[in-house]
């Protein structure tokens, strides 16, 4: 029995992962918003699958669901053994950011791996994706359209991108911790202190990481401060 219901959460996030690609690619081709708002969508809305993992019963599922991924991104990417996949699935290759061909790699990469050894703990993976979902996409969003206070530590950022960055990682984790602690029955006022922890440091983290980078260090580093502040029941 629980193998056919992991199989079945299996197959909805597949579905899910899919109906995000498609819905984000026409958007990016309807010419309503642009390429990079379209990423961000998608980016966005694949750090919601933390969500689904308490319907799993063991970790290797939710891993089973993120690793595939790894090879799919790198596959259509511009390092691809197979260029000819990649104009194949152009529509898919198109969700890769420009200049920063290996960032979906790296998100698929960290979210397996925090996937693998957290998944039957998924506040944990929330902690670590949420704010690479929610902050970086407001932060690129936000800093492109009113980042009038640029500064430059590896890559061009701007005061208003990382101040979003904060407040994108910090109400998506509320949220995230509001709802995991209907689940697991612990204190939502204890984990107040280890989301703002994570928000920070993964705010300082996208600053500091050169290029495609912050999608290995946020999730990674916000996991572990999680974990460090006493986070999770």
């Amino acid at each position: 029995m629980d193998l056919w219901l992991n199989l079945l959460v299996m197959l909805a996030c597949y579905g899910y992962i899919l109906a995000l690609i498609l819905v984000s690619g026409r958007m990016g081709d309807s010419g309503r918003v642009s390429k990079r708002t379209s990423r961000k969508f998608l980016h966005a809305m694949i750090g919601n699958l933390p969500l689904i993992m308490p319907f799993f019963t063991d970790r290797v599922f939710p891993f089973l669901v993120a690793s595939p991924f790894i090879f799919v991104t790198f596959l259509v990417s511009p390092y691809s053994p197979l260029p000819g996949l990649a104009k194949k699935l152009s529509s898919l290759a198109d969700i890769t950011e420009e200049g920063h061909h290996t960032g979906l790699v790296l998100y698929a990469l960290s979210y397996s791996l925090l996937a693998w050894l957290y998944g039957v703990e998924p506040y944990v993976v929330a902690a670590g994706i949420f704010p690479m979902a929610y902050g970086d996409s407001s932060a690129a969003i936000i800093g492109e359209r009113f980042g009038a206070h640029r500064y430059r530590v590896f890559e061009a950022k701007s005061l208003e991108g990382s101040l979003s960055m904060f407040a994108g990682s910090l109400l998506s984790l509320l949220g995230g911790m509001l709802y995991f602690s209907l689940i697991y029955g612990f204190s939502f006022q204890t984990q107040l202190a280890p989301c703002l922890a994570v928000a920070a440091v993964a705010t300082v983290a996208e600053a500091f990481s050169p290029r495609s980078l912050d999608n290995l260090n946020v999730p990674l580093l916000g996991a572990a401060t999680f974990i460090l502040m006493g986070g999770g029941p």
